[in-house]
């Protein structure tokens, strides 16, 4: 209380004037609308100027939730078109994020945990499991393009096993051929897959868009892969094949678990011919 009075004491005189001050150009703003106008508007533009850095605060912190609730929005409209989709006849079909389906499929949103990528064998984990409809062997994609095939499931997690994994295995296809083959990694460089397989008579270029095949139960045809990042050829076969792929597999959020439910009927038909 005493540095209250004594810092008033030391700056009397500037707090007078400063009050003198505010009186004068409060009677200034009243008696004059022009000036009252000036005074409203600039009042106006400063309150909207902090209402505004405190709305962009405030959606800096809740783009965790807003994230969340687009990628289930996501989900939703997948199911819906999926559905939509089987109820039509086998010869129509529609889009799903530039690419065709023509069976029934279920999407769940789930969320990466732990994602590992600098290992030979890498595997993710996501926040979903037994409980939320999720099996073993079931395609895993971003709206960018595949990331692996669920491996083991708890109650409420799954593991995964990326397209990042010297075991991975998927069939593959370019875009603008019927040409297929298969997707591996060689356990180099995160950033780069390879294609093996594919005939010669296959006709390749820098660029070309690598999509999933459709000729197993895991993957729907045209999940996006990738693109030909550079190809040799040697004794009239391709030697090798990098693909780029679209997805960043250092920076995986949230992903779709992918459900056939054909899955059965056609492993049970296939195996009666065995």
């Amino acid at each position: 209380m005493q540095q209250i009075i004594s810092f008033l004491i030391r700056n009397k005189y500037f707090l007078l004037f400063l009050f003198l001050e505010i009186i004068a150009l409060s009677f200034t703003v009243q008696s004059h609308s022009y000036h009252r106008s000036k005074f409203i508007n600039s009042s106006n533009y400063i309150t909207g100027s902090i209402y505004s850095n405190f709305n962009a605060i405030e959606n800096y912190f809740n783009l965790k939730e807003y994230n969340e609730q687009l990628a289930k929005e996501n989900v939703k409209l997948k199911n819906l078109i999926a559905q939509k989709n089987k109820q039509k006849p086998a010869i129509e079909f529609s889009k799903l994020d530039s690419l065709v389906y023509q069976q029934k499929y279920h999407f769940i949103q789930a969320k990466v945990s732990k994602n590992d990528y600098l290992k030979n064998n890498n595997y993710l984990t996501i926040n979903r499991g037994e409980n939320d409809g999720i099996k073993t062997e079931l395609g895993v994609i971003t709206s960018k393009g595949i990331i692996g095939v669920t491996t083991n499931t708890s109650p409420h997690y799954t593991t995964v096993m990326s397209v990042l994994n010297e075991n991975s295995r998927i069939n593959a296809k370019l875009l603008n051929s019927e040409h297929f083959g298969t997707l591996i990694w060689n356990g180099k460089d995160y950033n780069t897959l390879q294609f093996e397989d594919l005939p010669r008579q296959a006709n390749i270029k820098l660029g070309d868009t690598l999509i999933t095949g459709g000729k197993s139960t895991i993957f729907p045809k045209g999940i996006l892969i990738g693109t030909v990042k550079n190809f040799a050829i040697k004794n009239n076969k391709y030697q090798i094949i990098n693909i780029q792929p679209f997805n960043d597999m250092s920076a995986i959020g949230y992903v779709n678990v992918i459900t056939n439910f054909d899955k059965l009927e056609i492993q049970q038909l296939e195996k009666n011919n065995e």
